[in-house]
């Protein structure tokens, strides 16, 4: 009996030590917040240590997180200039402690005599700079590209926030039937700031990539956002807002966001644009030490960072936390606030890489604002492993697959299993708010209404059909006076799979009708406006055009267009029939395969006429056919889906489109044998602080002989805006090739010379700098005046209007300024040659809408 209470007095004084022991091993996670314990405004860089072992610094939120497997039950926070506070913690537990600092009366009652004169900046014999040179040097080392083998699991949480919405607002009638929104406020997130989030989704990714073929594989295992319905492209709104918000990759030269490239604190020309101060050592949660390191722009104005940097000093030269944010003099529209914190780990090799990335963004209409848009994209790391081999086949297909078709329809289960971090609140309570409000007949009403003056398409018959566009409603142009346009489409709603769009036009002046009617059948069941797109269309139109003229994103009737320049009477009447199969691919690779019978009349001052046995013939209309295949490769292309229209967001990668035409003479009455090859590469080229410029090569040749009217007609504009892949100085139908080779510059210098002005520069303008070259001819048996079989070009009370590019290219420049109003560029424009030619305009000034950020 006594040896069995000695076993259990023996065996409870066992387990009693165990837990002990456990106890002692539990890790111990402290979470918090430091703010000044007057203002209450957060305190970054402050330290956070467990009393007498390691500690960590406060981020731009003054938020903090410090881990230990110790029994240490003190934790002190400390910063310059406030007094120490030390608190007591429950060793082996997850807790939260905040700090507030008070200012040291020392600090304030010490007086310091200082002189307005400070030493001059310099690189050289600056230890500060010999760091961030070794850090630069050291970056190809630091990379994940060193190794053989990557792969981790990426989780994405990106939230958009209305910030400081009026409480006058919040409680008025018009909003009172959503108020269950105004009741799920963010008070915590950011200090004196109350958040509405408007709009969540994550995004849970598996990782890879493999050095030796260099290639990656994306697969995503999970998706979840907000969904505000029909009226709105989710697809398109998270593909914007993550482009606007990208991945920060310290080690990259440039840093996009907003559309822009920022210059990164350790890129190669860094110590040129910033200036470093080494403030302290300090030493991490692993008992590393660390040199602190400042960051600031030389100019203030320049699209750079200034914040504090954590470099290693065990060989390595890594970056092991950063915190950066931007001056708020730096030459943005509508951002008011940036800040970006980057968190690294240690891998067993010693390197460092990206465990954890927070960007926190606040934009506003004006400066002055009291509320605005506040934008978070928080990106974490975890598993991550290196040098792990993994079979060929795994990186074999496109490099961004879904696992399965239902990864945005996962339970609630996996995403509280597979969340790299719980969701507050607040957060989780976004998705039902937002379904609660779709389903609301009065924001639908709203959103109708919305849609319809900012695409022009307005819904009738239950969502079916569609009105419009209603800046085509009406327009006016010499041939056709008055002219009175009423159209439609149909919607996904009514069909999936078919879809039909018509309208018709009549013009006072020429007392015609116009039409058109066009019919596509989707091939894969989905809309014919969402990608990957997959359609065959057939349609004809009865219709006028300018010849050359092709507008991109905008109704050829659009009333706006209706105000033209100069002489505007030559025009022709279309009868166009086509046949067309659209095939994209994945991995941006699109097909299209098309064929056309187009019969054209002349309308206006022109006439087609030419030489037959010595005698002027009129011709009333040319026919033909032509069949034609085109190939585009845009690598990487993201785009906003419209009702209208798809807007690329324009990347780094080239865009690639070849087609080829060939005209078939006999078939359907067609006139003509010819083929023709185009071939147009188009790029956005960053130059860092330099600023951008998207440049566009293009360069075609027609074979065979045909008239001028079915060879290229350069594409001319003639209305007061300025559009970007149309000769502004050039008039309609004036130059005609059957070879050519074009370049096209726009360069954006982001302020680059007005930062430096001191009055522009509170303007916030941008200086633009263009340059548009055609360097092209007629070949002999193209030429009418040497082919007398052909018609001849037109003319004006006998003098030609329409020629070829001679032995020298047609060249026209302008520079203009941005950003006016934040709405606006405006451009000087001149033409450089070809002056002779009648009724041109040697310069002038053309005005363009656009938004910047």
């Amino acid at each position: 009996m006594k040896s069995k209470r000695a076993v259990v007095r023996w065996g409870m004084i066992g387990i009693l030590i165990l837990l002990g022991f456990v106890q002692s091993m539990a890790q111990t996670v402290i979470k918090g917040t430091v703010v000044d314990a007057v203002s209450k405004q957060p305190l970054q860089y402050v330290s956070v240590v467990f009393k007498g072992g390691r500690g960590t610094v406060t981020d731009s939120l003054g938020q903090f997180t410090l881990r230990s497997t110790g029994s240490i039950n003190i934790i002190v926070a400390s910063y310059v200039g406030y007094l120490n506070v030390q608190k007591t913690i429950i060793p082996g537990k997850e807790q939260v402690i905040d700090f507030e600092l008070e200012t040291d009366p020392k600090a304030i009652n010490n007086v310091t005599v200082s002189t307005n004169k400070r030493a001059k900046y310099r690189n050289k014999n600056n230890p500060a700079v010999d760091l961030i040179r070794r850090v630069i040097d050291n970056k190809p080392l630091n990379r994940p590209e060193k190794y053989d083998y990557v792969e981790y699991d990426q989780y994405e949480k990106l939230e958009v926030s209305l910030s400081s919405v009026p409480e006058k607002l919040a409680n008025s009638r018009m909003l009172r039937k959503y108020q269950f929104l105004f009741e799920n406020r963010d008070t915590t997130k950011l200090q004196g700031k109350t958040l509405l989030p408007v709009y969540l989704e994550e995004k849970l990714t598996q990782k890879y990539y493999r050095k030796k073929p260099e290639k990656t594989k994306s697969i995503i295992r999970g998706e979840k956002r907000v969904n505000y319905g029909e009226y709105i492209d989710n697809d398109g709104v998270s593909q914007y807002l993550n482009r606007l918000i990208m991945d920060v990759d310290i080690y990259d030269d440039n840093i996009p966001l907003f559309t822009y490239q920022f210059l990164s604190p350790i890129a190669d020309l860094a110590p040129t644009f910033y200036m470093f101060y080494i403030r302290d050592t300090v030493t991490d949660e692993s008992g590393k030490k660390l040199i602190k390191m400042y960051f600031t722009p030389r100019n203030t104005n320049d699209l750079l960072f200034r914040g504090t940097m954590y470099i290693t000093l065990d060989g390595n030269y890594a970056v092991q936390k950063l915190d950066m944010f931007l001056s708020k003099n730096v030459n943005l529209n509508f951002v008011r606030e940036l800040r970006i914190d980057l968190d690294f780990e240690q891998n067993p090799d010693g390197r460092y890489h990206l465990s954890k990335s927070n960007v926190m963004a606040e934009a506003a209409a004006t400066k002055g604002a009291s509320g605005g848009f506040f934008g978070e994209r928080t990106v974490s790391f975890k598993n991550y492993r290196i040098n792990e081999a993994r079979a060929d086949t795994l990186y074999d297909g496109p490099s961004l697959v879904k696992q399965s078709d239902k990864i945005d329809k996962l339970p609630d289960s996996f995403w509280e299993k597979n969340r790299h971090d719980t969701l507050t609140g607040t957060e989780s309570k976004i998705y039902s708010n937002i379904d609660s409000l779709e389903k609301m007949p009065s924001f639908r009403r709203t959103m109708a209404i919305a849609t319809f003056l900012f695409s022009g398409y307005t819904s009738v018959g239950g969502g079916g059909f569609e009105v419009g566009p209603a800046a085509a409603f009406y327009g006016f142009n010499p041939v056709e006076g008055f002219k009175l346009r009423l159209g439609g489409r149909t919607t996904p709603k009514l069909s999936k799979r078919i879809y039909f769009e018509t309208y018709g036009a009549y013009g006072f002046k020429d007392e015609k009708f116009k039409y058109f009617f066009g019919t596509t059948y989707s091939l894969n069941n989905k809309s014919i406006y969402t990608f990957p797109l997959k359609f065959v269309r057939a349609s004809y139109q009865h219709d006028t055009k300018i010849p050359g003229q092709e507008l991109q994103f905008v109704q050829e009737d659009n009333f706006f267009l209706s105000f033209k320049r100069g002489n505007n009477d030559k025009w022709i009447y279309n009868d166009i029939f086509k046949l067309e199969y659209v095939h994209e691919l994945q991995n941006r690779l699109s097909f299209t395969l098309g064929y056309r019978n187009w019969r054209h009349t002349p309308a206006g001052s022109i006439v087609y006429n030419k030489i037959v046995n010595g005698n002027v013939v009129n011709i009333p209309s040319i026919n033909t056919s032509e069949f034609s295949a085109q190939v585009r490769w845009a690598p990487k292309e993201q785009f906003y889906q419209g009702k209208v229209f798809r807007i690329p967001i324009i990347n780094k990668y080239p865009i690639f489109t070849l087609r080829f035409t060939a005209g078939v003479k006999g078939l359907f009455k067609s006139e003509y044998n010819y083929q023709n090859i185009n071939l147009r590469v188009e790029k956005r080229v960053f130059m860092s602080q330099l600023g951008y410029s998207d440049v566009v090569v293009e360069g075609g040749y027609t074979f065979g002989s045909a008239p001028y009217q079915l060879l290229t007609v350069h594409r001319a504009n003639q209305t007061y805006a300025y559009q970007l892949n149309s000769y502004n100085l050039m008039n309609f139908q004036e130059f005609v090739s059957d070879h050519y080779a074009t370049l096209l510059l726009d360069h954006h210098f982001n302020g680059l010379i007005f930062n430096r002005i001191p009055l522009l520069k509170k303007l916030k303008l941008r200086e633009l700098l263009s340059m548009k070259i055609i360097y092209g001819g007629i070949r002999d048996q193209n030429n009418p005046d040497k082919n007398p079989d052909l018609i001849k070009f037109p003319t004006t009370l006998g003098v030609p209007t329409t020629f070829s590019l001679s032995k020298k290219p047609y060249i026209e420049g302008s520079v203009g300024i941005g950003n006016i109003f934040k709405l606006f560029r405006v451009d000087l424009i001149r033409r450089f040659n070809y002056k002779e030619n009648p009724n041109i305009s040697t310069w002038g000034v053309r005005a363009r809408f656009k938004f910047d950020f």
